[in-house]
């Protein structure tokens, strides 16, 4: 996309109006977001959902460690209060953000995570979205606190090391496989290129990541490979600019990660 489209907000500036409080501990904003819109790096007080009812979002959490999360409308981010953050809209989107009081963050949800979207989730947000007030909005957030509570975690995000005390080769590393999916080298023809042994790179990836490089990789090509079918990229294209030799062999490690199969996510953002 031309670089003249970009589309930049510093977003502290006008969440006054939905801050939560005790008496409305949850608060939706909803706005429609053009494709390559970028908000820049920010925190808040509260908890914070992002949620797209249509189109891709980028979440990158900076907050302890880098983490990206590819986000189509099945699914959402968990970002706890004081996680600073970016968001980057990869489609045009109906973007949901839910902000949350601390009195409603459920027990123990001190870090991010990756949320299953639940037809009920989804109906219940577009309801509190609606001029809504008393004893109706009480219930909605009751509801909606309980189905975040209760929703299915995906794991769905990209790990990266730290940019300041990462170890500065895993993360070439990481870059080259990011910019390079289709690219089929092994851990060991990774680890050449950036001048260390297969050993001492998969040691990093476990004490850096808390992953093996195949477990991240396979993250990597989810991240790459949702928004190609949110566009209705056939399945078969997908699969070959992710690496793989065959449909068959994408499709079972899609449908095993997912839960379903790469049709079920495609034309999502239509």
């Amino acid at each position: 996309m031309p670089h003249s489209s970009r589309v930049t907000f510093t977003p502290l500036g006008d969440t006054l109006a939905f801050t939560p409080s005790k008496p409305r501990p949850v608060r939706v904003r909803a706005r429609s977001m053009p494709a390559d819109t970028h908000f820049e790096p920010h925190q808040h007080a509260w908890s914070q959902v992002a949620y797209c009812a249509t189109g891709i979002v980028q979440v990158t959490v900076a907050t302890p460690d880098e983490m990206t999360y590819i986000v189509p409308p099945s699914r959402a981010v968990w970002i706890p209060p004081g996680a600073r953050h970016a968001i980057h809209v990869l489609e045009a989107a109906e973007l949901r953000t839910l902000y949350i009081h601390a009195r409603a963050t459920p027990p123990g949800w001190e870090a991010c995570r990756m949320l299953v979207i639940t037809p009920l989730l989804r109906e219940l947000i577009q309801a509190l979205d609606a001029p809504v007030s008393g004893a109706r909005e009480a219930m909605l957030t009751a509801l909606v606190v309980e189905e975040l509570t209760h929703a299915d975690v995906q794991a769905l995000g990209v790990p990266l090391p730290h940019p300041q005390t990462g170890d500065k080769r895993l993360r070439a590393l990481c870059e080259a496989v990011l910019r390079a999916p289709s690219e089929r080298a092994t851990l060991s023809e990774w680890a050449a290129e950036i001048g260390a042994s297969e050993r001492t790179v998969a040691r990093l990836f476990r004490d850096e990541l808390g992953l093996s490089y195949q477990q991240w990789r396979q993250q990597a090509i989810l991240a790459y490979a949702l928004p190609l079918l949110a566009r209705g990229t056939p399945v078969s294209q997908v699969a070959a600019a992710s690496g793989y030799a065959s449909d068959s062999a994408f499709s079972a490690m899609f449908k095993g990660a997912m839960g379903q199969s790469p049709s079920h996510f495609q034309n999502r953002a239509a």
